[in-house]
């Protein structure tokens, strides 16, 4: 009795220990994701006591502790953002130069300031920050470069006065679009002479002026992409102009097209970080994105994507961020909002405590801001938003991604470009892990259990204890060799012999079932010198028969009917892509690691039933079949769903199978010659590539717990149907 309750306590001990480290698996998982769910926040900073003069420009460092200042009089400086004490100053012009024009400066192309002249000339600056470490301190030493020279560009016929300005720069080649008071839009393009080496600072920029003629005005905003091969001309009444301007000779307007109603006016106008996406502000205090899209035929229309409508009064700034899909807007009224497009979060909204604000600048890194209203009150904040990326929308739902034709389900993490928009669908992750899992069960559920089946009621039992325990060691091989043969091996044979392997799915039982019935008319002397259970070794043979002869026809066949290759041909005509590692080979591949589990299981619930129950059946009467199907399944239905269960668990959790035998592409397309990427492959892969701690990192253990309350659900269900099969048959 003692030994007993030790016993009974070791049990209860070792139980709860595993419920308490599931339940620890779970919090922590849920610990890691928590924070990329939490709204963005804005922690105040002090800020200079005394009221800032207005400024053409303002701009922030990489960390938001330095501030530059354009004044209207063409003056600069570098000042502390916290105190406003000076860095450094002088002039971007010489004395007796034209001053710049108020209110103009053009588009901040990473850092890049396109300044306006009232000559109709244009000067390019750029403030650069080079750290320091003298005596142990570090340290930023602030100063002024020059991408297209120091010498001011023409951009205008001679006599013209500038309404609009924007420029773009990228390596040695610079392009200036400007519009005149009279409408006239007009592109300078500058680039180091052929064979020259690209470097400007050394090398004269030869400047082509392209004049694109009268536009529709008056024009309020001129935006060129950081690329230079778009050029949009916005209006006041919403009106949009856009240019090609890859050919920089000859530039062509795409399409006119309005962006707002008719009753509602265009505030302010912005590029999001790329370049590809217009972000316009009204004086409804909405934000709408658009971007080029393209139709049916392939010619780009500017589409609307999508709108945000946190705000009651106009618009009256917006910021976006310099690398990621977000930005920061700001209405009359003095709040903020900061918003994310791609998974369309309003993360923020918050009032400032200013008057209409005149200018909003934040930090490269997004983790400062600063706001300065009309009036010349500057209020400063760190900004801790770490993870706007992520939502329920851009996670679930399709999403319109820049440069795509139309919402879609993408998993694309990263890339080599910055301008990248990292695409973190889990849809198309968890359609591979199911997809999987169901071409594995759908190859090795029948096989498992019909030879479960054979194994406990018909095979003899000397031959019983053989075949059990040599399919229960396959249980043990390492899935990792499984994976390496299914995708250097067995990958390229089905790709081979594809009309073979698909005929064997139709061979293999039509020659057992008519191998059986030969068995069957064979003499009665000639069926006792085999004992009985004993059967099944005939057919080992005959499947390697069939086997072969289908492996040696399969090629004959597919020249002679399907023009030499059964894949080209399913593309040809059905328009079926075949990948050679696809669903097919996984399927196989997994189905032979799931057998040992689904067959062990399966075979001891019904070797299990009790031997009452099938005598009493044969001797009221009922064949072997009748008793099989009405009494031995049935009793022992309970432990073959659990089995069944135990198989798909591990299917979905399978891992190096799934990784080395497919294409491991995140493609949704339950075609079985297309590949797909899983949960549980997609954490293995880019795991070990994923920051710490950032936005990546968090989203992969989502993806971890997502799977973990998966085959919790899956198998809780199954505990559920499992009893209920067991008080429902368990008494027969």
């Amino acid at each position: 009795m003692l030994k007993d309750r030790l016993f009974g306590w070791a049990m209860a001990v070792g139980g709860i220990a595993v419920i308490g480290a599931l339940l620890a698996l779970f919090l922590f998982l849920l610990w890691v994701i928590f924070p990329l769910f939490t709204p963005a926040s804005l922690i105040p900073l002090a800020a200079p006591a005394a009221r800032v003069e207005p400024a053409l420009h303002r701009s922030l460092n990489e960390y938001g502790d330095l501030e530059f200042v354009v004044a209207a009089d063409g003056s600069y400086r570098f000042a502390a953002a916290a105190t406003g004490a000076e860095r450094a100053s002088g002039s971007l012009l010489p004395p007796g130069r034209a001053v710049p024009v108020p209110g103009l400066t053009g588009y901040r192309n990473h850092g890049v300031l396109a300044l306006g002249l009232s000559d109709g000339r244009a000067l390019l600056v750029a403030p650069t920050y080079r750290s320091t470490f003298v005596n142990n301190i570090a340290g930023v030493t602030p100063s002024l470069s020059y991408p297209a020279g120091r010498e001011p560009i023409t951009v205008l016929p001679a006599g013209a006065k500038l309404r609009a300005l924007a420029a773009a720069t990228s390596g040695a080649s610079t392009t200036i679009a400007a519009v005149s008071e009279n409408d006239e839009l007009s592109m300078a393009y500058l680039a180091p002479a052929a064979g020259l080496a690209l470097d400007p600072a050394n090398v004269p920029l030869e400047t082509t002026l392209t004049l694109l003629g009268k536009v529709s005005g008056p024009v309020t905003h001129l935006l060129v992409d950081p690329d230079q091969q778009e050029l949009y001309a916005i209006t006041a009444r919403g009106e949009v102009s856009f240019f090609d301007i890859r050919d920089k000779a000859a530039p062509r307007l795409v399409e006119t097209t309005r962006v707002v109603p008719s009753a509602v006016t265009v505030t302010d106008v912005r590029l999001l970080a790329g370049g590809n996406s217009l972000l316009v502000g009204d004086s409804r205090g909405w934000v709408s994105q658009w971007f080029p899209a393209r139709d049916q035929t392939n010619a780009r229309h500017l589409t609307l994507i999508r709108t945000f409508t946190a705000f009651a009064t106009p618009i009256s700034w917006i910021e976006p961020e310099y690398f990621r899909k977000g930005f920061v807007a700001s209405d009359l009224a003095g709040q903020l909002a900061f918003y994310h497009t791609t998974s369309e979060r309003t993360l923020l909204l918050a009032p400032t405590g200013l008057g209409e604000i005149a200018w909003l600048a934040m930090s490269p890194r997004a983790s400062a801001l600063t706001a300065v209203d009309t009036l010349g009150q500057t209020r400063r904040w760190e900004v801790l938003n770490r993870h706007p990326e992520v939502s329920w929308h851009s996670l679930w739902e399709k999403v319109w991604y820049e440069g795509r034709q139309q919402p879609e389900y993408i998993w694309q993490s990263s890339s080599a470009s910055s301008d990248f928009e990292p695409k973190f669908s889990l849809t198309p992750l968890v359609f591979g892990t199911l997809k999987a899992a169901f071409y594995s069960l759908l190859f090795a559920i029948p096989i498992a259990i019909m030879a479960a089946v054979y194994t406990a009621y018909f095979m003899h039992p000397r031959l019983r204890t053989i075949i059990k325990p040599s399919i229960e060691i396959m249980a043990a091989l390492p899935t990792v060799i499984l994976g390496f043969l299914a995708g250097l091996w067995l990958a390229p044979i089905i790709e081979n012999h594809l009309l073979a392997v698909l005929a064997l799915t139709l061979l293999f039982p039509l020659s057992v079932l008519l191998a059986s019935l030969l068995w069957t008319w064979c003499p009665a002397r000639l069926r006792a010198l085999l004992r009985p259970g004993y059967e099944v070794l005939l057919l080992v043979p005959l499947i390697c028969a069939v086997l072969a002869l289908s492996m040696a026809a399969s090629q004959p066949l597919e020249a002679l009917w399907f023009g030499g290759s059964l894949p080209r041909w399913l593309n040809r005509e059905f328009g079926f892509t075949y990948e050679q590692r696809n669903s097919l080979v996984v399927g196989i591949a997994m189905g032979f690691a799931v057998i040992p589990n689904i067959f062990s299981i399966s075979e001891d619930a019904i070797f299990a039933v009790p031997r009452a129950l099938t005598t009493g059946s044969l001797a009221l009467g009922a064949t072997l079949w009748q008793t099989l199907s009405r009494v031995v399944m049935l009793t022992a239905s309970s432990g073959i769903f659990a089995a069944v269960m135990i198989g798909l668990g591990r299917a979905v959790g399978e891992t190096m199978i799934v990784l080395m035998s497919t294409g491991n592409t995140p493609v949704m397309d339950f075609s079985i010659f297309q590949g797909f990427r899983a949960l549980s492959a997609n954490i293995a892969v880019e795991m070990p590539e994923s920051e710490l701690n950032g936005t990546h990192f968090r989203v992969l253990f989502l993806a971890g717990f997502v799977l973990f309350t998966t085959t919790f659900f899956f198998n809780t269900l199954a505990e559920i149907v499992r009893q209920r099969l067991r008080r429902r048959y368990g008494n027969l």
